[in-house]
């Protein structure tokens, strides 16, 4: 179960971890779009859009459907609900750690200024 929620973790930020894979999913928020049309936008070979597609389409963040010989991508269901979890798990951890620090130099000062009145 873990090693399935984890790869569908990786399959997510590698696919977002790229600009343009993270460019084409802004695109197609807006409208969707073929691959040509999005090859054309990003400057890129239609085989380059195709394999960034690919990716998106494997991680569930694109779905593609071809009528006749277009290919259109539209956004997929893919939510970021779990990679969002993942990241509020380590962004309280963090948290957690920064007020523990905190504390602890508050306490070191108010020695340190114990220290001079005395």
């Amino acid at each position: 179960m873990v090693q399935c929620h984890d790869a569908r973790l990786d399959a997510s930020f590698s696919a977002l971890s790229d600009p343009t894979r993270r460019g084409v999913i802004a695109q197609l928020a807006r409208a969707d779009a073929s691959v040509s049309e999005l090859a054309e936008a990003f400057r890129m070979t239609l085989t380059g859009m195709k394999k960034h597609v690919g990716i998106l389409e494997q991680a569930g963040f694109v779905v593609t459907r071809k009528i006749g010989r277009v290919r259109t991508c539209t956004l997929g269901r893919h939510g970021l609900q779990d990679e969002a979890a993942w990241i509020e798990g380590y962004r309280r951890l963090w948290a957690e750690r920064f007020e523990a620090l905190d504390t602890l130099v508050e306490t070191l000062n108010a020695k340190e200024d114990a220290n001079e009145q005395s």
